[in-house]
């Protein structure tokens, strides 16, 4: 089953590094960020889970839970850890996944036969409080994420979640963002009283609402 954007996310019981958890109520109120990796003590991986430790703050400031999983087991966990740590330079702050039976994998695609058979692909899902599903991206295994991309992504969807604005290509937090088209032009000066920009009529600026 492929989990579409609005789609909620699949709940689910799981063993992890830092004990078990039910997925819902371990994100309660907060955002989250959901990740699969391939296999343990695999190079891409131990840089990629050592990236969002080293974050782990930057998440914080956004309300937003980091979770990886892979289909290893909570001892094969546990052993790479101190792997992820050393290369690193961090100490994990969040956890990992034990997902030997496939149940999460399952539950959220994670598995694309044309690429391995067994191995979860780099699926990444970021969950809303709402617990619906915000964004989805899924990279090959060869290609590491860009963690700095997600935060920028969480950074657009917390704003558009509030304000009725959209962000334009490569925008970075703090930027001047897009009027969404369902405001009416003699709306906008309430809406928007820090002043706007019309570039074309279906196109308009506002700096940002909550800076």
């Amino acid at each position: 089953m492929s989990i579409r954007l609005g789609d909620t996310a699949p709940d689910f019981t799981a063993n992890t590094t830092m004990g078990e958890i039910n997925f819902h109520e371990w994100l309660g109120d907060s955002w989250g960020i959901l990740f699969s990796h391939p296999a343990d003590f695999t190079p891409v991986c131990t840089t990629e889970l050592g990236s969002v430790a080293s974050l782990k703050g930057e998440f914080d400031k956004r309300n937003v839970k980091p979770i990886a999983v892979s289909v290893d087991g909570l001892e094969s966990h546990n052993k790479w850890i101190p792997d992820i740590n050393e290369v690193n330079n961090v100490t994990m702050n969040y956890p990992i996944i034990a997902d030997e039976d496939k149940l999460v994998a399952t539950l959220y695609d994670m598995i694309h036969p044309n690429a391995s058979e067994k191995a979860t692909v780099r699926s990444v899902f970021i969950i809303g409080p709402d617990k619906k599903v915000k964004l989805t991206i899924t990279y090959p295994a060869s290609t590491g994420r860009n963690f700095a991309e997600i935060l920028r992504v969480i950074d657009s969807l917390q704003l558009t979640a509030v304000h009725s604005v959209a962000t334009p290509a490569n925008w970075n937090d703090g930027e001047d963002c897009i009027i969404v088209p369902a405001v009416k032009d003699e709306d906008i000066p309430s809406k928007f009283p820090k002043g706007h920009k019309v570039v074309k009529p279906y196109l308009r600026t506002t700096p940002q609402p909550n800076k």
